[in-house]
């Protein structure tokens, strides 16, 4: 490897403990038995050639601090730069001898703890003048919390409001306190309980919070944390009456604290803890470690941490946050503080102190070393017509993972009690009423007991609701023994006209005048696996951003990780108000961020609910008049008991979807079809009740804690629901029995019950006409239909890609400040949308219907359309992704400067039937043969020729295990690709492979200066035993095999993307 990269892989690190003047050891056990591995021999003879000279970094704290494993885990990391030898200063001699004996170092590490002699390490510093990475200076003012806050408050940072009370006889002006009930008065500032009352020394952990009497007084006594415990409370409501102290307002902050870990102005690390002013209870792991979760900063939080580190001069420095009312504080600030158990933390920390110390002293020393500059460091990539172009944007619509199977029970209520009940809750004012709330759900069941009592009583009496549904509305409701908005919620729609008929065979039964639509929806849970498939995805989703090539997050510093720590990732991620899909949300975070720990609600307090404005709400029982008339249309059609005929044929399919004309072969009649899976159902509840009969299945468990008995209640109520009391079937139910089989084909295959599979393949034919078709049966009925789900979405978009958010400009590094950031001014944004299946539904609807492009007169979106037409349906993790470039070498004002990819994947593979799904060609580049191939001018590449990636066969490369700060610079520098150079022809090369299964062991090469992508997956050729069946690509690295790959759609000039997406919304207007 060459100097130049600052590491060596063939040097052993160095790691000594110094003793006297000249003097060194090596490490060994008995010093540092956190290290393990060997350690280079110590040189006899001193090379007078400056080139070989080592910068020696010294590490000046207490043992305890320099042994610790935080510090054990970064110094071997530092160490592995080919120049830096650390030195760790012994205690004794710190504190036993002068000065002058200490160990030499260019770079001194010192901080204070408890014991030590600050002003020594003072002195020492002033007598060898060595680079500090830490002030020592500023460390005293750190001890102080009086000066913490002044520092804080000169530097425009925020802080809850406080007070000094100084008792100090030299100045009894700052010692002015009036004790009342429920406030004090210090030096003329009025603080309410609940307030904050600090000792002045930082070394001081005694912090008390006393409460109002109208909560009960008292006080939290805030200490150190020892064992379990790091707070008591007291009945003491008091305050002391001896010492220094801080009085601060009490920032309410849900629970959780944040502490910030900053590795330099442009770094920092945030995890978030219960808050020991909770309970006092220390929540720890399996390991006895406190439990803390990583979280994302804000910008302007970003922007604070930058500013403790400058302000106090740490460039390792720790620091607290609570977050209150929409607003983030500074509370404290630690100064020298590592953060504890992060793989990602130790590597990042030691790239940058290594980094820093190279670059402030390895010319002073003629190293010749210059900073490595990786391919992630600035977010350019090829794109998919073979150019080079900067990462702008990334946008993704993406569905839940898998869930439990989604229940629901509608009726028609007239009951004078509803319409209180909708009153009260201010359901008039939209029309519409969720309720979710325990009190609310308890006001639901007490209606529904009060109407069964009164049936009983009086048989005669003019109760318009259905016992049975009443019924089940009670059962339901006392589910669980408790109230939650994740196991349950009642949806409440006006109509005004009454509920309107489901056909126009159906008798003329119904009453007029307003009633209530009432729709109870309980289930529909994510599952584990759903976690795990929103926590892979994201993982994946990483390698589309720059340094991520070929790389399925095998080493945790990849781009997009980089683009994050270093400020320059503007990420914000929306979920609707459904759990599972918050919970999606969260777990996709976790897997895209590198998060660690569990998944909690505290990972998912990162994830912006987009419930209070449309954006992501899917409310499907509150119906367009469109949709009424659709779903209307459709149980016509699938009543009819004979064979489909071509004006059938004309009615269900007018665009003439291959999925849905598929479908409709398999079905051939619908009511036969419908009678074959009634019975079905009846045989498979036989068989469960078969089961539960039988002593075996006592205490048979399926999958996500499932019973026996909650199987057979859901499919008893598929079969009761089905086939109505008239004969006919309720084919809004055909969802729900195609949910039911996949789930349990899927989870519950070990019962071996007879017939799913057919069950499962007749409910899946049905569903594939039913679902897509309940949004639109024309072009125009899905257009409208589409427009009313997901307006305020596209809409948003339009705004994402327009750049013209109020947080552009937030997320950026100072010029001045970026020294080792090649692109400091740049950013990549990303945008992610989870949600449910209906606005995925719609989207795609507004994409294929909306006038985009015209198929007929481009091949290109043609050959996307049959793609999106074969698709049979969109599975849990679907994806509609969109990607912004810019090309810097375009004139700003040129309509070539920005351009947009559009990218779509079906999802999870399904059950049995991936044999005819679609094959997409996974993300990557095209070759630049293709891109030279373009015959249609109404598009920017010709994809009719366009076929799935093989392996190519280049020179093999060693292979070797790495330290992830081992880098060839070379191999990741960025060179502009050569599309006329012939040794880059015919060579497609690919970014994303859904989600590579690769080694750690095998990192990216960047891109090679002829210009071709050396994938390191194309050389192990040999290790694969068979293709991937979805992508054609070698299966054991190049794709992940639980989510289908992507499928590129088309890609498009900016300008014109966003004119059209505003013609698709609003095509009666004239489009400027």
């Amino acid at each position: 490897m060459s100097k130049s990269s600052g590491m060596s892989n063939s040097e052993l690190p160095r790691f000594l403990i110094g003793s006297e003047v000249g003097e060194s050891r090596k490490l060994d056990n008995r010093d540092m038995r956190n290290i393990s591995g060997p350690y280079g021999e110590e040189e006899e003879e001193e090379d007078e050639d400056q080139s070989e000279r080592q910068i020696v970094v010294g590490i000046c704290s207490m043992m305890k601090k320099s042994t610790s494993k935080p510090m054990t885990e970064i110094l071997e990391r530092l160490c592995k730069f080919e120049y830096i030898t650390v030195v760790i200063f012994p205690e004794e001699v710190i504190l036993g001898e002068p000065v002058e004996k200490w160990p030499l170092c260019d770079c001194l590490i010192s901080f204070h703890s408890k014991g030590f002699p600050l002003d020594k390490a003072m002195s020492y510093a002033k007598l060898r003048n060595p680079l500090l990475i830490n002030d020592l200076n500023m460390q005293y003012f750190i001890q102080d919390r009086r000066e913490v806050y002044r520092i804080l408050k000169e530097e425009g940072i925020d802080l809850p409001r406080y007070a000094v009370l100084n008792r100090d006889p030299d100045r009894p002006e700052e010692c002015n306190l009036v004790e009342s009930e429920d406030h004090v008065e210090v030096n003329g500032e009025v603080f309410h309980k609940p307030f904050v009352e600090k000792p002045v020394s930082a070394e001081d952990h005694n912090v008390y919070i006393y409460y109002p009497t109208s909560a009960g007084g008292g006080s939290q006594r805030l200490f150190r944390k020892i064992g379990s415990r790091s707070s008591v409370y007291s009945p003491e409501s008091t305050v002391r009456k001896t010492g220094s102290y801080i009085y601060e307002e009490f920032m309410p902050t849900d629970g959780t604290d944040v502490k910030v870990y900053t590795v330099g102005p442009d770094y920092a690390h945030a995890e978030a803890r219960k808050s020991p002013a909770l309970d006092g209870k220390v929540e720890r792991d399996s390991e006895g470690k406190e439990i803390r979760y990583p979280v994302m900063l804000t910008a302007m939080e970003k922007l604070v941490a930058r500013k403790v580190c400058l302000a106090f001069k740490q460039t390792v420095c720790g620091f607290d946050l609570l977050r209150a009312n929409g607003h983030s504080f500074v509370c404290d600030v630690n100064g020298f503080s590592f953060v504890k158990n992060s793989m990602k933390y130790y590597d990042d920390c030691a790239k940058v102190l290594g980094n820093m110390v190279m670059r402030e002293l390895a010319p002073q020393f003629h190293i010749p070393w210059s900073i490595p500059m990786e391919a992630e460091d600035i977010p350019i990539v090829p794109t998919t017509s073979g150019t080079m172009m900067e990462l702008r944007c990334v946008i993704a619509v993406i569905r839940h993972g898998d869930r439990t199977p989604k229940q629901k029970m509608k009726m028609e209520v007239r009951n004078a009690l509803f319409f209180e009940l909708f009153e009260k809750y201010g359901g008039y004012k939209s029309g519409k009423l969720k309720l979710k709330k325990p009190k609310q759900l308890q006001e639901v069941l007490d209606i529904a007991r009060q109407l069964l009592a009164e049936l009983v009583l009086h048989n005669d009496c003019e109760i318009e609701e259905k016992k049975s549904k009443l019924e089940q509305l009670k059962t339901v409701l006392e589910m669980y023994g408790h109230f939650s908005g994740i196991n349950r919620k009642v949806q409440l729609t006006y109509l005004p006209n009454g509920q309107p008929k489901a056909s126009s065979e159906e008798e003329d039964t119904l009453k007029e005048g307003p009633s209530l639509l009432l729709v109870l929806k309980w289930g529909g849970e994510l599952t584990p696996a759903g976690r795990v498939q929103a926590e892979e995805l994201g993982r994946a989703f990483r390698c589309m951003y720059p340094g991520g090539q070929g790389d399925y997050a095998g080493f945790p510093g990849c781009g997009l990780l980089r683009l994050h720590s270093t400020y320059r990732h503007d990420l914000k991620i929306y979920a609707s108000d459904e759990g599972r899909v918050q919970m999606t949300a969260a777990a996709f975070a976790k897997g895209l961020l590198a998060l660690e720990g569990e998944l909690t609600p505290i990972l998912v307090q990162m994830v912006k609910s987009a419930n209070m404005n449309g954006l992501l709400d899917s409310d499907s029982d509150s119906l367009t008049d469109c949709q009424q008339r659709v779903k209307a249309r459709l149980h016509e059609i699938m009543q009819k008991s004979k064979d489909f005929n071509d004006d059938d044929y004309s009615k269900l399919a007018p665009t003439g979807s291959p999925s849905l004309v598929n479908s409709m072969g398999i079905i051939i009649n619908p009511v036969r079809t419908c009678d074959q899976v009634h019975t079905l159902i009846k045989s498979l509840t036989q068989q469960i009740c078969r089961r539960l009969e039988d002593p075996k299945s006592a205490d048979l468990q399926l999958y996500h804690s499932e019973s026996l008995e909650l199987m057979l209640q859901r499919w008893s109520k598929l079969e009761r629901d089905f086939r109505m009391k008239n004969g006919r079937y309720d084919i809004s139910k055909i969802p729900d029995i195609y949910d039911c089989v996949k789930y349990d084909t899927q989870h519950n295959s070990s019962l071996a019950l007879e017939d799913t599979l057919e069950l499962f393949h007749l409910s899946k034919a049905l569903a594939d006409i039913i679902i897509p078709q309940e949004y639109g049966i024309t072009k125009a009925e899905k257009l409208d239909i589409a427009s009313a789900y997901c307006l305020p979405l596209v809409k948003k978009i339009q705004l994402d890609l327009q750049r013209t958010h109020e947080d552009e400009a937030v997320n950026k590094l100072h010029p001045l400040y970026s020294r080792g950031v090649m692109s400091p001014g740049r950013h990549v944004r990303t945008r992610l949308y989870f949600t449910s299946e209906s606005h995925v539904h719609s989207l795609l609807n507004i994409f294929r219907y909306g006038g985009l492009l015209n198929e007929q007169k481009d091949e290109q979106w043609k050959q996307a359309m049959d793609y999106l037409s074969a698709v049979t349906e969109l599975n849990y993790m679907t994806q509609i992704v969109i990607m912004l470039y810019e090309d810097n070498n375009k004139d700003p004002s040129s309509e070539e400067r920005f351009h947009v990819e559009l990218h779509f994947s079906p999802g999870v593979k399904g059950c049995k039937d991936e044999e005819n799904a679609p094959l997409g060609f996974g993300f990557r580049p095209a070759s630049s043969e293709n891109h030279e191939k373009q015959t249609n001018p109404g598009s920017l590449e010709d994809l009719s020729q366009d076929e799935p990636d093989r392996a190519v066969l280049t020179e093999p490369i060693n292979i070797q295990k790495k330290s992830p700060l081992v880098r060839n610079r070379k191999g990741g520098s960025m060179e502009a690709l050569s599309e006329s150079n012939p040794s880059s022809r015919g060579l497609a090369y690919r970014i994303f492979p859904s989600s590579s299964r690769q080694s750690p062991e095998i990192k990216p090469s960047g891109l090679a200066p002829t210009g071709q992508f050396k994938d390191p997956l194309q050389v192990y050729f040999d290790h694969a035993s068979e293709m991937c069946p979805c992508c054609q690509y070698w299966s054991k690295y190049g794709c992940w095999q639980d989510v289908r790959c992507y499928f590129r759609l088309y890609y498009f000039y900016l300008q014109r993307t966003l004119m059209r997406l505003r013609y698709a919304l609003f095509p009666r207007f004239e489009v400027v």
